[in-house]
C-alpha cells in the first residue's frame, strides 16, 4: 500500500477499492485462469497493479481498465507494468469491442473485480463481447455462487439463467478477507465462466429478448407458481407445450426450459 501512501491517497470505499496484497493469492488466480503465454487479456479494475504484474509474468498481453484517473495514473507511472496497456474508463460504460477488439481475441477476462458492480460487469461481457470467450474474477463469494448456481440451489436467480445462457459457469475457489487490504466483511469466491459456442437455446427457437422478458418475470415473484407470475403470457396450453409443469416455481427451471416456455407463448 505504499503506492497509496506516496501520492497521499487512500481505498475509495464508493468505488469498491479492495486491494488484493497476498502474493500467492494473486498467483492462484493466474493459474486458475489458464491463460497463457501471449493471450489477450483484459482485466477489469486493475488498482494498483499487482493482478496486473503477475499477468504480465505469465505472458499475456495485457489490458487493464480502471475508473479512477488516480489510480490510472499511478499503473501508468509503474515501469514494471510498461509493456500492458492501461485504459481509464468505467467497464460498464466503455466500448467493449474498443477495448478488447474482436480482431485481437479471442480474449480472456480475469480480474478481481468490485463487489458493487461485479454482477453487471460480468452478464455486460456475456452479452455485449463474444470475442471474451473464458472469465476468471474474484467477486463477493454470494455473488461467486450466484453466477455459477442451477437449478434447485437456493442461489440460483435471474442471473445465473443468464450465465448459464451463454456460458458454463462454477466457483473454482474461496478467498478469506485477511488477503485484502482494507478487508472486506465477507468471503471472496473466484468463478471460472467458459463461454459456449453457441447460446444454450437456439434462437430459432426462442430469442434471447424472448426467453429473459420470461426469466424477469418469473424472478420478479420467485415465490409464486409460475402459472401466477406468468398469467399474463403464459398460457395452460403454452405451459403443456414447453412440458413445464404450472404449479412450477422459477428456481426449478433451467435455462432451456425458460427456452421452451418463451418459444411456447409466442
Amino acid at each position: 500500500m505504499a503506492l497509496l501512501d506516496d501520492h497521499g491517497l487512500h481505498p475509495k470505499r464508493k468505488l469498491g477499492q479492495n486491494f488484493v496484497v497476498d502474493a500467492n493469492t494473486l498467483s492462484r488466480i493466474v493459474r486458475l485462469s489458464g491463460i497463457e503465454s501471449g493471450a489477450s487479456t483484459l482485466e477489469i479494475g486493475a488498482g494498483l497493479g499487482a493482478l496486473t504484474e503477475v499477468l504480465l509474468a505469465s505472458g499475456a498481453a495485457v489490458t487493464a481498465l480502471e475508473i479512477d484517473p488516480d489510480l490510472a495514473a499511478i499503473l501508468r507511472g509503474r515501469p514494471e507494468l510498461d509493456t500492458a496497456q492501461i485504459v481509464e474508463g468505467d467497464a460498464l460504460a466503455v466500448d467493449l469491442d474498443v477495448l478488447a477488439p474482436p480482431a485481437s481475441g479471442p480474449w480472456s477476462l480475469v480480474a478481481n473485480l468490485p463487489y458493487n458492480v461485479a454482477t453487471p460487469v460480468v452478464l455486460r461481457v456475456l452479452e455485449q463481447a463474444p470475442q471474451i470467450t473464458r472469465i476468471l474474477v474474484m467477486v463477493q463469494l454470494e455473488v461467486a455462487e450466484r453466477l455459477a448456481a442451477g437449478p434447485g440451489n437456493p442461489a440460483y436467480g435471474g442471473a445465473s439463467v443468464r450465465v448459464a445462457y451463454h456460458a458454463t459457469s462454477k466457483v473454482v475457489g474461496k478467498v478469506p478477507p485477511t488477503v485484502f487490504i482494507p478487508k472486506p466483511k465477507v468471503d471472496s469466491g473466484l468463478v471460472l465462466i467458459e463461454r459456449r459456442s453457441a447460446p444454450a437455446v437456439d434462437v430459432t427457437v426462442a430469442t434471447e429478448e424472448e426467453i429473459f422478458t420470461i426469466v424477469r418475470m418469473a424472478f420478479g415473484q420467485r415465490r409464486k407458481m409460475l402459472r401466477r407470475s406468468l398469467v399474463n403470457v403464459v398460457t395452460p396450453e403454452a405451459f403443456e407445450a414447453a412440458g413445464i409443469a404450472p404449479t412450477a416455481r422459477p428456481e426449478e427451471i433451467d435455462v432451456a426450459g425458460f427456452g421452451r416456455l418463451a418459444a411456447a407463448a409466442r
